[in-house]
């Protein structure tokens, strides 16, 4: 590609990937899956990166973040980020508004109303058209320099063009994390057994803290600004001024009214109150100002709040529901987290039938029963919560909640260590989750490098068998036949708390029906959500009559259903699944008794692994149609991909495998360390604490960890598998040598943008000419290689420091002296 078809391609990327943003932000809809926008934008920085010459620094390629901040500066503000009062009745608006008009002197005012939007408040300021800093409110007079982190939110104009820019202005507005993003996210934290957040402003602002910026970016946060501010601005109303900074290209919210009177903020306050549950963000309640700015300087402020402007908080909203079943999850440091499964209720917008319980604590302070009847109220309006019990409706005979006493992944029995609410399971070696955790860092890119082993991939070969220790990976290499047709994601299933597996409802109604499509049946499922279970079963035989979808067998399929979970009232229920066992009972009955199906599903994750458990010899018709019940599975090319992958990961030097074992405390740099003074891993294992401390860097806590490791069987029955699967447990002989001793003994960092290297290059380019690469500004480096765009709070803390500075072009002469 020559640079004119380059710079087609580039503005032909740029211009979709800005349509995709402005879809996604601004109307809040999509037209490709999140894997399709991340391939444009990595063809986009791939060529920008071939092209250096066509980046521009408004591309979308400049918002993925990548620089790091260890510390946030604090920054004044120059004009003071006041918080809002609280009213929470009609009376108190009315109050509200009798000290206006006795400010104003008369009646001849209006409001302008908008939601409140409950995120991060910002203080954007542009110069010259230029983002130059983004502020968050502090407390009020400074805050803190986020910058770096703000410029990854795609719709934040990192430069503003337009008529009537000042030379210098000030936008305020809200940072906040849409909704479906922060269910996506929490589903992954409940998926991995994590803690969740517990609403999206917490989630919005600590993500807005984080020190690695392109993890900012992969947050997708967005923002609404809902103020102008500045010296020259020649705006007389707060309309005007978000007029403005519409037209300017900024992302104000379409909530915003002017009315004429209290009364008119009454009734959008009604007009919302429901509405507001159809917004893309979490709101909880209004914002009304004086619309004049003349008239807002006359009213002037308290010594905390403006006299101008005041919030109206909408109350929080409860409902009862009954309680059908508790699940336990364990997270992947093994912790275990209850979760509430509930009889479907409306609830501020939402269908809520799942509420985390957090702990056994929490449990025995509800005082819940089984099958007790709830109180619900969502915090922050977006996580449900249990805040109580209805005692009136308590069934007689019935038993309080046992907190479990053993794992529901692996059966080992609980702890509790002193002082802490969670239960954790101490399987560390052999339970599912906390297996995970350590096969995933060991097929790490800077570790082993096998990216064909990806988190689905490693959970599903965990979840039935294959793997229970890294060491397993390579004895897959002579298992292509068994891993054909295994199933990969686990959504679709729930594991109750007895072991039973249970599917989601769309996957059965899929596999018992035909010429149905799958997106029917959710769509028809979205429709129900508020229904039971049995309701939802029998609204969706009609809907196949008016379907007129295979009409006789498609509706009595689901009645042989319904009639199943009838004949079965023993299995806990759960909203949205059904028992795995009980659906197989339809296809399998003639062929198996009932009780041998449910105790394949109490042995196996998967419904692939329940018919190897069984054995039984079915017709290809059978299978095709059970097949549909199935998750995606491992086919001939996914499986030819993950072994080349396996096989290449043996040529990775040894300070890789060294890194990839999981070593406590021992990161990237401490490894090459480690490698490179013993050279191998026998040396490593028999060294002294006197040999280990004596290398610069290494401190007691360190030698404790390479002890521990050493000291376990385990550990060591792995190793000697590795070398025999033909790892490197020693340095080479062209390893043990770097390329030059040009940067023998330095301490390095590279920041920003560099022109000859990626991130991964530059770390193994400094290694083989003797250097020493750090990650973090510290006193300890020797320089930094400045890049383009280093980040501001990088370059202040390392001139604090005295660290120099140096050029990339400086940097390469060095090598070549």
């Amino acid at each position: 590609m020559n640079d004119q078809e380059a710079a087609k391609r580039i503005a032909q990327l740029t211009k979709e990937i800005n349509h995709h943003n402005q879809l996604y932000y601004q109307e809040s809809r999509i037209e490709i899956s999140d894997y399709e926008f991340d391939q444009l934008l990595e063809e986009l920085i791939r060529l920008e990166t071939e092209f250096p010459d066509l980046l521009s620094p408004e591309s979308p390629s400049q918002r993925v973040g990548g620089t790091i901040t260890k510390e946030f500066k604090t920054v004044k503000h120059e004009y003071r980020m006041m918080s809002l009062g609280n009213t929470y009745t009609t009376e108190e608006l009315l109050a509200f508004d009798e000290r206006v008009q006795k400010g104003l002197g008369h009646q001849d005012y209006e409001y302008f109303c908008e939601m409140k939007f409950d995120g991060v408040a910002i203080s954007l300021v542009y110069e010259n058209g230029q983002l130059v800093r983004a502020v968050t409110r502090g407390d009020g007079t400074q805050g803190d320099d986020v910058t770096a982190n703000v410029q990854t939110i795609r719709n934040i104009p990192l430069k503003v063009t337009g008529k009537h820019v000042p030379t210098k202005f000030e936008v305020r507005g809200e940072i906040f994390l849409p909704i479906r993003e922060f269910e996506k996210i929490n589903a992954e934290r409940e998926a991995n057994g994590e803690a969740l957040m517990a609403n999206p402003r917490n989630a919005a602002s600590g993500t807005l803290k984080m020190q690695d910026s392109s993890i900012v970016a992969k947050r997708r946060l967005n923002c609404y600004l809902y103020q102008l501010l500045g010296d020259d601005l020649e705006v007389e109303t707060h309309e005007k001024g978000i007029h403005l900074i519409e037209s300017w290209g900024f992302n104000v919210s379409p909530t915003y009214q002017k009315v004429k009177d209290i009364q008119g903020v009454l009734k959008y306050i009604d007009h919302w109150r429901e509405k507001r549950h159809t917004l893309p963000l979490e709101t909880d309640g209004v914002v009304l100002k004086i619309n004049s700015l003349e008239q807002q300087e006359e009213l002037g402020f308290t010594a905390k709040n403006p006299r101008w402007a005041i919030a109206y908080k909408y109350k929080a909203e409860s409902a009862e529901t009954e309680l059908l079943s508790i699940t336990y999850q364990v997270g992947r440091t093994g912790a275990i987290t209850p979760v509430a499964n509930l009889s479907p209720v409306s609830l501020a917008g939402t269908t809520v039938k799942r509420a985390s319980l957090h702990n056994a604590n929490e449990i025995k302070r509800l005082g819940i029963f089984e099958g007790d009847f709830v109180y619900v109220e969502k915090g922050g309006e977006i996580i449900p919560k249990i805040t109580g019990v209805n005692l009136q409706k308590r069934k007689a005979g019935a038993h309080s909640i046992d907190y479990i006493k053993e794992c529901p992944e692996c059966g080992t029995p609980l702890v509790r260590k002193e002082g802490e609410a969670k239960h954790f399971c101490p399987n560390v070696h052999h339970c599912p989750p906390q297996i995970l955790g350590r096969i995933e860092h060991f097929v790490f890119k800077r570790a082993m490098d096998i990216d064909s082993l990806g988190t689905e991939r490693i959970r599903a070969l965990i979840d039935q068998g294959f793997i229970s220790s890294y060491a397993d990976i390579y004895d897959l290499e002579g298992k292509a036949k068994e891993l054909l047709g295994l199933e990969m994601s686990h959504d679709q299933y729930e594991k109750e708390e007895s072991g039973l597996l249970y599917i989601t409802l769309e996957k059965a109604l899929f596999a018992l029906t035909e010429q149905i499509s799958f997106k029917q049946i959710q769509d028809f499922l979205e429709e129900a959500a508020e229904l039971p279970l049995f309701e939802t079963l029998r609204a969706f035989q009609e809907k196949i009559r008016k379907w007129k979808k295979k009409v006789p067998s498609n509706t009595g399929m689901v009645e042989f259903l319904l009639n199943a979970l009838k004949d079965h009232p023993e299995l806990p229920k759960m909203e949205d699944y059904v028992p795995v066992a009980v659906v197989l009972e339809i296809f399998l009955g003639r062929r198996v008794d009932f009780d041998e199906i449910l105790k394949a599903s109490k042995k196996e994750g998967t419904i692939h692994g329940i018919l190897l458990r069984l054995n039984l010899d079915l017709p290809d018709e059978l299978r095709e149609r059970i097949k549909k019940l199935k998750a995606n599975t491992f086919q001939e090319g996914v499986i030819s991909n993950m072994l080349e992958g396996i096989k290449a990961s043996k040529e990775q030097s040894f300070e890789k495998v060294l890194f990839a074992l999981g070593i406590r405390n021992i990161g990237e740099n401490t490894a090459q360390l480690l490698a490179r003074h013993f050279k191998s891993i026998d040396r490593l294992q028999e060294a002294t604490e006197e040999d280990l401390l004596e290398i610069n860097g290494v401190g007691e806590t360190l030698v404790q960890s390479i002890q521990d490791f050493f000291s376990e069987k385990e550990n060591l029955d792995n190793i000697s598998r590795l070398k025999t699967h033909g790892l490197k447990f020693k340095l080479e002989e062209n390893e043990t040598q770097p390329k030059s001793t040009a940067l023998a003994g330095k301490k390095i960092l590279a920041s920003g943008k560099l022109e000859h290297f990626k991130r991964d290059e530059i770390v193994d380019f400094v290694q083989d000419h003797g250097g020493q690469y750090i990650t973090s500004v510290s006193k300890n480096l020797d320089f930094i290689i400045e890049g383009e765009g280093m980040g501001p709070s990088k370059k202040e803390k390392a001139k604090k420091l005295g660290i120099p500075m140096i050029s990339e072009e400086e940097f390469l002469a060095m090598i070549k002296e």
